[in-house]
């Protein structure tokens, strides 16, 4: 659906109303009451507040991913798949503790498999490794990161985990490169 002013004032009043109370307590009336629309208004762009979340989030991922450019590290795979958590902090502690949160988790572990198949992309490059290791490796970082972020939202992030992941790719130093010279080995 294109772009109206009315959708997107819809969706910015969610977000900022998610900013401040949980979603279980969020209403479509509440909604348009904030942003000045009619309910009609509210219906005719989405179906209900979880559609509504759905498309928040999937834009917010497609707009970190469009903004990300290649990834030089797994660490910056972690930032850009953590991005809209950093920026959006209380909404998203609101989204983890709802009953939708299956919505946002299916959004971020496709977040992680996209930064983390750009990684590999650049990482790999046209380089002789089959396939089948290809998505083997991708797999690994995609459920690192994701399980990485989840760790760090259900601890209600209190802690950097930028800088827990910078530390973890340096205890990890090599690894990837290991697991891609022995997939080049067994290829040849």
């Amino acid at each position: 659906m294109t772009a109206s002013p009315a959708r997107e004032a819809i969706m910015a009043s969610f977000l900022r109303l998610l900013e401040e109370r949980p979603l279980r307590e969020i209403t479509v009336k509440d909604i348009v009451r904030d942003c000045g629309v009619n309910r009609n208004t509210f219906y005719y762009h989405f179906r209900d507040i979880p559609a509504l979340l759905e498309e928040i989030i999937t834009e917010q991922a497609d707009r970190i991913i469009a903004a990300q450019g290649p990834s030089l590290s797994l660490a910056d795979c972690l930032e850009t798949a953590a991005r809209f958590a950093l920026e959006h902090r209380q909404a998203v502690l609101h989204i983890n503790q709802s009953a939708h949160r299956d919505l946002f988790e299916l959004c971020l572990m496709d977040v992680c498999r996209r930064v983390v198949e750009d990684f590999a992309a650049a990482a790999i490059g046209g380089g002789p490794v089959p396939q089948e290791d290809r998505a083997v490796i991708v797999r690994f970082y995609q459920c690192e990161l994701f399980g990485q972020i989840m760790a760090w939202l259900n601890d209600g992030m209190r802690y950097d985990v930028s800088k827990q992941f910078r530390r973890l790719c340096y205890l990890g130093e090599g690894m990837t490169e290991r697991m891609l010279k022995r997939a080049m080995e067994e290829d040849t």
